[in-house]
């Protein structure tokens, strides 16, 4: 295997395909291995360090962190973009493989942007939290629905605690099932929240972000954390278009459609940026972005003036990150944060 110099891993949550292929683009050989660290490091051995290695963003992490680890140069790899596997005919483990080192080998695959390990940990973390708040929220929901069932009312703001006192009286098993998980969620959310904290005091992208008024320690910890390196973008319209908030646009000869949001990218980032506007417009009435958002909200209406406004947001945050000042309604002013040296 001293020949192979391009290696194509499709790699499933029990299996990795393997590929291996020459520079002239004879293919050495296909197999299977199972997907843990002993297989991977039994069977990475015969290959040459100075092969290049490619893997698709799909069940990728665990494998694409034990291939760096023993020292191999790794390409993660869009699957959305790679449409000659994603519409072939015969899809199989095998001619996937073999279809992605062929097309490793050419330059012809779409790579995606692999962050850095403190910011994967953190997009761990606001991951994390954004799951146990879904479950709390879940068994709120159903706690209401049983009173609602039940045609009681308490008194109070729900899940105060006078309102859990009065529910607890009910005496309702499933009730006081919730209730107990719910207490035991929300203790869970508090130390993540801790952590998160202590996130954003090592991070100074989450720092400048922060400054924004509407944006807290969760929600500057997931867009530096998504954003993650912000030299790598050249424009902060491509900022935008990594967000999936940008048109999505047909054109054919003279005629040019733009349709809605193309969503691609970060689902967090995104519902983020949403929830971002409307802290906002509530805390800096005067803010371009607040007279932008209510003066498109009068046209358009509220859904296409938030995602317009998170553009906004979005590209104001880019600017804000690379020449490192924080937020100002008056850019005249320059407040350093002490990142770049430039700033």
């Amino acid at each position: 295997m001293k020949d192979v110099k391009f290696v194509g891993l499709d790699v499933h949550k029990k299996t990795i395909q393997i590929s291996c292929m020459t520079e002239s683009g004879m293919e050495l050989g296909n197999g299977s291995i199972p997907n843990t660290p002993e297989s991977i490091i039994k069977a990475m051995k015969g290959i040459p360090k100075d092969a290049k290695l490619f893997m698709e963003s799909s069940v990728w992490k665990a494998a694409f962190v034990k291939m760096r680890e023993l020292g191999f140069d790794v390409t993660l790899t869009n699957p959305f973009l790679n449409r000659v596997i994603a519409e072939s005919k015969k899809k199989t483990d095998k001619v996937d493989a073999f279809t992605l080192v062929d097309m490793g080998r050419g330059g012809y695959l779409a790579a995606c942007h692999v962050p850095s390990d403190v910011n994967m940990k953190n997009r761990d973390r606001v991951r994390h939290r954004q799951k146990l708040t879904h479950t709390c929220t879940s068994m709120k929901n159903s706690i209401h629905a049983i009173l609602l069932q039940s045609h009681v009312r308490p008194k109070g703001t729900s899940f105060s605690q006078g309102w859990i006192r009065q529910v607890r009286e009910l005496e309702n098993p499933r009730i006081n099932a919730f209730l107990e998980v719910i207490k035991t969620v929300d203790l869970q959310i508090a130390r993540v929240n801790g952590e998160i904290r202590d996130a954003v005091k090592q991070s100074l992208d989450a720092q400048i972000i922060k400054t924004m008024p509407g944006i807290g320690d969760y929600s500057a910890l997931v867009l530096a954390s998504e954003i993650d390196d912000i030299d790598r973008l050249v424009r902060a319209t491509k900022l935008c278009a990594y967000a999936g908030i940008v048109p999505s646009v047909r054109s054919s000869g003279d005629a040019v459609h733009y349709g809605p949001i193309t969503h691609r990218g970060s689902s967090i980032l995104r519902w983020v940026l949403t929830e971002c506007v409307h802290s906002h417009v509530h805390n800096a009435p005067n803010s371009d972005i607040s007279i932008f958002y209510n003066r498109l909200k009068k046209k358009r209406g509220m859904a296409k003036a938030t995602v317009a406004a998170a553009a906004k947001m979005l590209k104001m945050i880019y600017w804000m990150l690379k020449e490192n000042r924080a937020f100002v309604e008056n850019y005249g002013q320059d407040v350093s944060c002490g990142k770049h040296s430039g700033g």
